[in-house]
């Protein structure tokens, strides 16, 4: 069996340099929603698809995705904007990694740019075998990149605890208990047969 420092030394390490990708698409009339801006869904799947191409980069191999941890959207993007997905590792586990993603968009006319989302994707690396794979280990090259991975590795862990915690929820039988429980928010209850 080997120990942790024999597996260290055998263990191949890329920077994050080496799998750092931008993808920038013009966003066009289709990708509009009704509201006349560009569709959430279509953000997303670009994201998915810069989210991809950095993990296989890293990995060497065919990843996909397990979760995304929170995309928020900062700001509408616009029909004729243009918009650049950056993509890097932030961490990677055994057989993980976490793409970290910075969404701008640019109004090509004017050249003025917005922040328009930051999310992380959880990507899993596949052999040929549909098995998952270990990953190259990650060389942090800056500060920047020491405060990514350590940020990472916090959400891991906090959301770890938090599916703990959502699993410990006990929901109460009885009616009056969960009536208690329910008071002051914006629902009610339009069915009986709650245990009491």
């Amino acid at each position: 069996m080997e120990t942790r420092e024999q597996t260290e030394t055998t263990t191949i390490y890329k920077p994050v340099s080496f799998s750092e990708t931008i993808l920038t698409e013009l966003m066009i009339p289709a990708y509009s929603n009704f509201g006349g801006k560009i569709h959430g869904g279509i953000l997303l799947s670009l994201m998915d698809k810069v989210a991809y191409v950095c993990a296989a980069k890293h990995a060497g191999n065919y990843c996909v995705t397990a979760s995304i941890d929170t995309v928020n959207f900062l700001a509408p993007v616009e029909v004729g904007e243009l918009v650049s997905l950056m993509a890097s590792i932030n961490y990677v586990g055994n057989t993980s990694l976490v793409v970290g993603i910075r969404v701008i968009s640019e109004n090509v006319k004017t050249n003025q740019m917005k922040h328009t989302n930051t999310c992380y994707f959880t990507m899993v690396a596949k052999d040929d075998n549909n098995e998952p794979v270990q990953v190259p280990g990650l060389t942090l090259e800056n500060q920047e990149q020491v405060r990514r991975f350590i940020e990472a590795k916090s959400r891991i862990d906090i959301r770890r605890q938090y599916r703990k915690e959502l699993n410990g929820i006990n929901i109460p039988e009885k009616d009056e208990q969960c009536r208690l429980l329910l008071e002051g928010e914006r629902c009610r209850v339009a069915y009986n047969g709650i245990k009491k």
